[in-house]
């Protein structure tokens, strides 16, 4: 059993990293832990935990500005949003259950950490985007502040954007500032009858492509559609695309009206309104239309998911490549830049043909849920180039020079 550091101020954070690198000890830098499972398995003597460095220090509705430690719970923060009508616009998503946790166990510096974002993204971008200022402590035992509270304050080197996706091995995070906007007054889900992927890409690419201002567009085929908590979604017993606007109710009207009568001639065409809009869209954010579970996975030892990042057009044929080579279970969110997939049955969670995959679509691909020894040898993180690797390993001596913070959790020696 790990020993636990569980500092409650910046300066205990110091304090505990400047000890680690005077005896050269590695720590494992988490926050509850809702995430461990993703990257390899740092297995240490020593965890710090983050969990304690909670609660919002500042919050300017006014100002569409949050500061907050990195272990405030992610609900405590939307439940303040929510009595604003604000919201986190990247969407951050919840994969407790998708890692074998509970729902609700994550927290801002998990979501900043890895640089997380759900089916806005294509409007709105991941974390990074949203991510104004960090106060942390760097592996060399030093205190560091970049960014401010607002966009036009971000001058110098914005360190923010390398925290964001750094996973812990960069910097201990000890206070991190957002930007939120007004959430929007209506949502409203246009969903057509798309029974293969081919149609549900053309279908979704004309509504991003429109003038309609879609926020969000996936495409469900007939057994993930079944998994959904939503009757007409679960019964359509078919596969459908689903696309989304929101914002001012008129406005919305309107946008939808619009892209039923665009959109018709890929399918049938219905229509979910704001309260099942937004469970739909929270089980294509959390990833729970795969079916399966991390228990299953303990008995079974045959399930992994990926997370799959492509151009759009490239999707049509990789699925292809990937139903071909794999037992597979996938839907596509991005308008057709994201893959998820369950695969089962493979010793090594898919990983060569996967990988393979990526060489001729210039894509990447995350194992984000597997065992700890197919994650022990197989690459979790996406195989950089030469030159990215190079850049890569110089900012990890930069902030790190002894590799003390999340050793080899990302890369080999990063």
């Amino acid at each position: 059993m790990p020993e636990k550091f569980d500092p409650e101020t910046t300066e205990e954070v110091r304090a505990i990293v400047a000890d680690a690198l005077a005896s050269k000890t590695p720590l494992e830098i988490a926050g509850t832990g809702s995430k461990r499972a993703i990257g390899r398995a740092v297995d240490l003597k020593y965890v710090l935990s983050t969990a304690r460095l909670s609660g919002v220090s500042l919050y300017e509705p006014d100002e569409l500005v949050l500061r907050a430690g990195p272990g405030t719970p992610m609900n405590q923060i939307q439940l303040q949003l929510d009595q604003h009508g604000q919201m986190l616009a990247f969407e951050p998503p919840d994969y407790g259950p998708l890692l074998g946790g509970a729902a609700g166990e994550g927290t801002i510096g998990g979501i900043v950490a890895g640089n997380l974002g759900g089916p806005r993204r294509i409007k709105a971008g991941a974390a990074r985007d949203h991510f104004l200022g960090v106060e942390a402590v760097s592996g060399r035992g030093e205190v560091f502040k970049s960014g401010g509270r607002v966009v036009k304050n971000v001058t110098g080197y914005d360190l923010c954007k390398l925290m964001a996706g750094s996973w812990g091995t960069l910097g201990v995070m000890t206070q991190v500032t957002v930007k939120v906007l007004p959430a929007p007054e209506k949502t409203r889900t246009v969903l057509i009858s798309c029974a293969d992927a081919g149609t549900a890409i053309d279908a979704m690419t004309r509504a991003l492509s429109s003038p309609h201002d879609v926020s969000a567009a996936a495409w469900m085929p007939a057994p993930a559609a079944a998994r959904s908590g939503i009757s007409y979604v679960a019964a359509a017993h078919t596969a459908l695309a689903a696309v989304r606007v929101e914002g001012i109710g008129s406005s919305v009207d309107a946008r939808c009206d619009a892209l039923r009568d665009e959109l018709s001639e890929f399918g049938e065409i219905e229509e979910l309104h704001t309260h099942n809009s937004l469970k739909l869209w929270s089980e294509i954010r959390d990833v729970r239309l795969l079916g399966g579970g991390l228990h299953a996975v303990a008995n079974s030892g045959d399930d992994a998911i990926w997370r799959i990042s492509v151009p759009p057009a490239e999707a049509l044929g990789l699925l292809g490549w990937l139903h071909a080579g794999l037992e597979m279970d996938a839907f596509l969110d991005w308008g057709g830049g994201l893959i998820w997939a369950r695969v089962t049955g493979m010793v090594d969670a898919g990983s060569y043909v996967i990988r393979r995959a990526m060489v001729s679509t210039g894509g990447h691909a995350l194992l984000v849920r597997a065992r700890d020894d197919q994650r022990a040898v197989e690459p979790v993180f996406h195989p950089e180039t030469a030159g990215v690797e190079r850049l890569t390993r110089n900012i990890k001596e930069a902030f790190d020079p002894e590799r003390i913070l999340n050793p080899g959790r990302m890369f080999d020696g990063i």
